[in-house]
């Protein structure tokens, strides 16, 4: 019996083989390294980050009245964007709540449109919209940062803009309608873009 192979557990010699050491117990563990490390457990890949920013801003519980009864769903009103001009809102019903999220994902997607920005991420100029009993005025605040509140805060941190300020002009508690009233006034945008495009042209032209 050689010595390399011979180990001694409360007092018994016994053989043991080098491919053997770490199934033998003793008062202290494991003899020759411990526990095997399983590389499945080990070697989790990392989850791929998602392709845009959402947030959800209001979850109702909506009933709807039948002959047989009460059916109850779920609303849920959702921000997506990119952090780079685009964003949009979306709205999701169904009788699940992640359905409900799944599909307002879908419809935030499906609405999404690009702002126009300056070089430093802000709005060139100030404008002001009205939606139902909402209204809101964006402007830009140079050096200020984001000064804004409610759902239309949402809005402009996921449109990844800076030194925006908003200030709504109405008592509207309605998170919908907020959202909805700062995305017409940030469409209102796009036209800027179109004009100073055809100035530019022009200019070429000439």
């Amino acid at each position: 019996m050689a010595e390399e192979n011979q180990k001694e557990i409360k007092g018994t010699v016994v053989d043991i083989g080098p491919e053997d050491q770490a199934l033998v117990k003793t008062p202290r563990g494991r003899i020759g390294g411990g526990f095997k490390k399983n590389p499945r457990r080990f070697s989790r890949e990392p989850k791929a980050k998602p392709e845009f920013d959402q947030k959800i801003i209001d979850i109702r519980r909506v009933t709807r009245v039948v002959a047989g009864g009460r059916r109850f769903s779920f609303s849920v009103v959702l921000i997506v964007g990119d952090k780079k001009g685009s964003v949009g809102v979306g709205i999701g019903k169904a009788g699940d709540t992640s359905l409900a999220i799944e599909k307002a994902l879908k419809n935030g997607k499906k609405h999404m449109f690009k702002i126009p920005t300056t070089k430093t991420m802000s709005i060139p100029f100030e404008v002001e919209a009205k939606y139902a009993s909402s209204r809101v005025i964006i402007m830009p605040t140079p050096g200020r940062g984001v000064v804004a509140g409610s759902s239309v805060r949402s809005i402009i941190e996921l449109a990844g803009l800076k030194d925006v300020g908003a200030k709504l002009r109405s008592g509207s508690k309605n998170r919908l309608n907020n959202a909805r009233v700062a995305i017409e006034a940030l469409k209102k945008l796009t036209p800027h873009r179109r004009v100073l495009k055809s100035k530019e042209q022009a200019a070429v032209v000439k």
